[in-house]
């Protein structure tokens, strides 16, 4: 079974407390991603899991078996570490083979371990059973590195280098694969490219992943749900589209995606409508609140802009007076930063040749639907 159950977990070092009791349900089979800023606890949080530190309180179970006492080695975890942790003077395949001799190492009675200390020690100590050849080879087929078996892992690429370490980690065939924030090293377009070959793997294996990183963009894609931490806590957890959609705090709208957050007091009911009030605005939604004040939230891409001067149903649809502050061509896009109030609003609009592009200082109408408009 490769669920993974966490119950109140604390964990302190010294006066400071980097998990507060928190608790995660993670699915059999599920790619499950922890997603925060640098210091928020999600890499405390695996190597718990993994047994490299210990809760100071709390329980942390994989399957049905609680793992209080039990070291990493006896976890059935696999871990794809931040730097790969590979053996600069072994080959790729010796790289790979290494995690099958030391599972068998944990198993075998003593006399049974002296082959495999001889061929870790030197392959003219000790020659490498059939049965683990091909296990290796089918491993590094899988991975599309077998040509590259006998070459050194220092003279391979950060993509190559990545693949070698997800292959060591799964010939254990482990419960769960941990992995540390494995693309941080890799460059934009190569993150991409590794993003989709992890998930395929994954999808392919079933295997129960749980993935660590600060980067939204590789959650959001790769993930079936997501734990979004901060400061030692699980702010929320759902999937990609429910975070996205519809986000607890102020704090994960900002951190997942790019959000507008406006402070605004409600100003009663309009046709079904909460109207709400700030500096520079005024908003119906179509989502409710029972607060007296409240944060707004408009993602950049619901917001449409036109001519100040042009004439916009205002029955149907939220209307802004602002200012054109910058105007940035991203080629599929343009993004607006447009003055109102005190805010500077950012506007995603599509592009399209011969529309043309508003000026800085361009007077405009920004319009938002009523169910775009969130109220936290």
């Amino acid at each position: 079974m490769g669920s993974v159950r966490i119950e109140n977990v604390t964990k302190k070092f010294g006066e400071m407390t980097a998990l507060d009791n928190i608790s995660l349900d993670i699915r059999e089979g599920e790619f499950f991603a922890l997603l925060g800023p640098s210091g928020c606890g999600k890499t405390t949080t695996m190597r718990c899991i993994a047994g490299f530190e210990s809760p100071t309180s709390g329980s942390i179970y994989i399957g049905d078996r609680e793992m209080k006492g039990i070291p990493a080695n006896r976890r059935n975890c696999g871990m794809v570490f931040q730097s790969y942790a590979l053996f600069p003077h072994m080959n790729v395949f010796d790289n790979v083979a290494y995690s099958l001799n030391i599972k068998q190492l944990n198993t075998k009675k003593w006399l049974a371990k002296l082959p495999i200390y001889a061929r870790l020690l030197s392959k003219r100590l000790g020659r490498t059973p059939k049965d683990i050849k091909d296990r290796v080879i089918e491993m590094l087929r899988y991975v599309e590195l077998e040509q590259y078996a006998d070459r050194l892992t220092s003279e391979l690429s950060g993509g190559q280098q990545q693949r070698v370490a997800l292959a060591r980690a799964l010939l254990m065939e482990p419960a769960v694969l941990l992995m540390d924030e494995p693309l941080s090293n890799l460059d934009q377009k190569l993150r991409h490219s590794m993003r989709n070959t992890i998930r395929s793997i994954q999808q392919d294996l079933g295997i129960t992943t749980i993935f660590v990183t600060h980067d939204q963009e590789e959650a959001m894609s790769m993930a079936d749900r997501i734990a979004v931490m901060d400061h030692g806590n699980v702010v929320q957890v759902g999937t990609p589209t429910e975070l996205y959609s519809h986000p607890a705090t102020p704090f994960i709208a900002d951190f997942v995606g790019t959000s507008n957050i406006l402070q605004a007091i409600v100003d009663g009911k309009e046709n079904g409508l909460t109207v709400v009030k700030g500096d520079g605005f005024v908003l119906r939604s179509s989502n409710g609140t029972d607060k007296d004040e409240v944060d707004v939230i408009i993602r950049p891409e619901h917001v449409k802009v036109a001519d100040a001067n042009q004439t916009v149903n205002e029955d149907d649809t939220n209307v802004i007076q602002g200012i054109v502050i910058m105007a940035t061509y991203l080629g599929s896009i343009v993004r607006y930063d447009v003055q109102v109030g005190s805010y500077q609003l950012i506007v995603d609009t599509t592009y399209s040749a011969g529309t043309g592009i508003f000026e800085e200082g361009k007077k405009v109408k920004l319009t938002v639907e009523h169910e775009r408009v969130l109220l936290i």
